[in-house]
């Protein structure tokens, strides 16, 4: 099965599946076929046993711009944007389901839906001189791709509001120490940085990791004791794969552990 299009290369490598948005020339902002592509692409990773961790980047000068605004005023109808979100949403959601680590990489500007859809990732690994933007106030649209559902979250109601309606870029600095951003790296070693740590996630225990990802998840959605059965539940489950007996193992050895992810 042949992955991406014109608007998004997809490679494997090793455990790594790489996604590149590829419309340099509109900052990665979205179509349509970049969205189904992303899906496809997701879908087969959450299905391959082999790919272990995914890295969402963009080409050229920025992340993603989010929706094509050239596009936008009459030439986009209301019908077309209400189908247009409903694959975007689906994606998001892809992104949240699928049982393994999503990297965001991103440099220059994430605006918009492009913000949305790294947040919609498991961890974002930033440029330095990278900037954060939710611009939908400037052209009289509400927050799409989850936006108001991420920031509230993870920054409470009254900050997510301030960067709604007042459409401002963020430095990575900001986005750092609210909390936004994982890690900062120069420019020029963000692609082998981001792949470097993808590779570190992909040689972890691949069925807990993806565990651990969905209870925190559900943390905000539910209350401790739910919570704490979960754990229970599932630690019931960890305790006989394979990745937890050889993980007992090499700390009885006293050496690295070879987890493959069952």
């Amino acid at each position: 099965m042949k992955l991406g299009n014109e608007h998004l290369n997809v490679s494997i490598n090793g455990p790594v599946m790489s996604c590149m948005l590829n419309r340099p020339d509109s900052l990665n902002a979205f179509s349509d076929d970049m969205i189904i592509g992303l899906q496809e692409a997701i879908k087969v990773a959450s299905e391959n046993d082999d790919v272990k961790v995914v890295v969402l980047s963009g080409a050229g000068r920025a992340f993603s711009a989010g929706g094509d605004v050239k596009n936008m005023g009459e030439k986009v109808t209301a019908n077309h944007l209400y189908e247009h979100v409903g694959e975007l949403n689906r994606l998001v959601l892809m992104l949240k389901d699928i049982p393994k680590p999503v990297i965001a990489a991103v440099h220059g500007y994430a605006a918009g839906a492009g913000f949305n859809l790294a947040l919609a990732c498991d961890q974002i690994i930033a440029g330095e001189e990278s900037k954060f933007v939710l611009s939908f106030a400037q052209v009289g649209l509400v927050a799409d791709g989850g936006g108001h559902y991420f920031l509230s979250k993870l920054l409470g109601p009254y900050r997510a509001k301030e960067l709604l309606f007042r459409a401002e870029p963020i430095p990575v600095e900001t986005a750092v120490e609210w909390g936004l951003v994982n890690r900062v790296l120069p420019l020029e070693d963000l692609e082998e940085g981001a792949m470097n740590y993808a590779l570190r996630l992909a040689k972890g225990p691949g069925r807990a990791l993806g565990m651990m990802k969905k209870i925190v998840d559900q943390a905000d959605k539910s209350d401790l004791a739910t919570i704490l059965e979960q754990e229970r539940v599932t630690q019931a489950m960890m305790v006989s794969t394979e990745d937890h007996k050889e993980g007992v193992q090499a700390f009885k050895e006293k050496r690295k552990p070879n987890f493959i992810g069952k």
